[in-house]
């Protein structure tokens, strides 16, 4: 991971921060304890109120120096029951309510806002939020595509803002263990990683548009995506296996198991994707499954949807699969095993505990806020980690190998390989 960058003071608050960490670059800062003076909470709004939003929630009202500001969701049935949750966590507080987000950046009270909304709107929310001065918690996969990752950043150090994506694995004690093994050396030079997810995306027979409900904000919920008829399995859950909107189980799982493999060796050089996949039956474009064989400059890493042929795989869902040249080390998001020598062990004591464990990913954000530095899953790493599966995909609908330039960010002599790496949003949605 990429050193932890300390930026500017809060614009509403000064926090004092501890000399010694600062220096260090660390992000484990004291836990507040117990109740915190109101003049001492941090004010979040939550934007995006489905499934994950209501985890959001959740995380965040039960962290006693958050307060929860403000809701937000283009969806009022979402809207109303999110808010009913929240009275029954915290009867005694206010709350506001909202249909558009950009009504809660005009907001000057409010500090930092959470996103989880559909992957298309990722980007252009954090990124506004950003220029509006609030510090953002952004679900994953970061962004749509690359340009909008590069946006991202740009305007989050121009702005000096705080960013965390809420892959939570970061936080867990598997994930600090296993990097501090494999940046031991204790298997070696790794040269091969297998990455695999189960599953395949489910099959939606038939695009039947209909009435939009008068709950939903069809509109605004497409947002900088191309506009179509409202067809309810376009919608909520079930977007991720529309390409316009996200990128199947593919996209989704990426992060989640890509991120150990990220903080332990840190790929760099990417210069070759390939992809082997099916689309599905049906009127969703998300890859049914999908293969992709990336080849970096001294490192290869294998995405799979079936767990590949190596000792222990066949029992996880999703892993990851080092392999040095001293031994091996498989994991997924709570177990590991290494192999050295033909032994296999759960552990090895005698590694020390060299990284800081983290206080939880939802109060290592809230710690950064006040701090000032940037957490654990920042946004500098966060899109470096992101960046392959938006390359993978672009394989996949182009049905080609793909060749890269890593400093560059652009495919090598491929003008519609590069023309996928952004999209226009509509123009009235172009808002970032």
């Amino acid at each position: 991971m990429e050193d932890q960058k300390i930026i500017g003071t809060s614009n509403r608050r000064d926090f004092i921060k501890t000399a010694s960490l600062a220096a260090l670059g660390f992000t484990l800062l004291p836990t507040w304890k117990g109740k915190a003076a109101p003049s001492d909470r941090i004010r979040i709004a939550h934007v995006g109120l489905g499934g994950m939003g209501n985890a959001h929630l959740g995380w965040f009202a039960n962290l006693p120096e958050v307060e929860i500001a403000a809701l937000c969701d283009v969806d009022s049935l979402h809207l109303g029951q999110t808010k009913d949750r929240l009275m029954k966590i915290h009867p005694d507080r206010k709350v506001d309510t909202y249909a558009d987000f950009r009504k809660i950046l005009d907001r000057k009270d409010i500090d930092a806002i959470t996103v989880a909304t559909p992957d298309h709107w990722h980007a252009q929310i954090a990124t506004l939020a950003f220029q509006a001065g609030k510090d953002v918690y952004g679900e994953k996969p970061l962004s749509h595509n690359v340009k909008e990752g590069q946006m991202m950043l740009k305007n989050l150090n121009k702005y000096n803002r705080v960013f965390q994506m809420g892959n939570q694995i970061h936080a867990g004690e598997n994930f600090h263990r296993v990097v501090e093994i494999i940046k031991s050396g204790a298997i070696g030079k790794v040269h091969t990683v297998r990455l695999w997810k189960t599953g395949l995306a489910p099959e939606f027979k038939e695009a039947v548009p209909q009435a939009i409900p008068k709950t939903l904000d069809w509109d605004m919920w497409l947002g900088p995506a191309p506009y179509t008829e409202y067809i309810p399995e376009k919608c909520h859950f079930t977007y991720r296996y529309f390409l316009d909107y996200s990128g199947g189980m593919y996209a989704d799982f990426w992060c989640h198991i890509a991120d150990v493999v990220y903080s332990s060796i840190q790929p760099k050089g990417l210069k070759r994707i390939v992809s082997r996949g099916e689309a599905p039956a049906g009127i969703g474009d998300a890859p049914k499954w999908l293969d992709v064989d990336y080849e970096f400059d001294d490192l290869k890493i294998f995405w799979t949807t079936v767990p590949p042929n190596v000792p222990g795989a066949e029992k996880r869902g999703i892993g990851a699969f080092f392999e040095g040249d001293k031994g091996t080390l498989i994991c997924d998001y709570n177990t590991k095993e290494i192999t050295i020598n033909g032994q296999t062990m759960t552990d090895i004591p005698e590694i020390g505990k060299t990284n800081p464990r983290s206080p939880g990913h939802q109060q290592n954000f809230v710690d950064s806020v006040k701090s000032r530095i940037q957490p654990e899953s920042n946004l500098a790493y966060a899109r470096e980690l992101t960046l392959p599966m938006h390359l993978g995909l672009i394989s996949y609908r182009l049905k080609r190998e793909l060749h890269w330039n890593a400093d560059k960010e652009k495919f090598v002599g491929d003008k519609e390989a590069n023309r996928l790496l952004s999209r226009k949003p509509r123009k009235k949605w172009d808002l970032a």
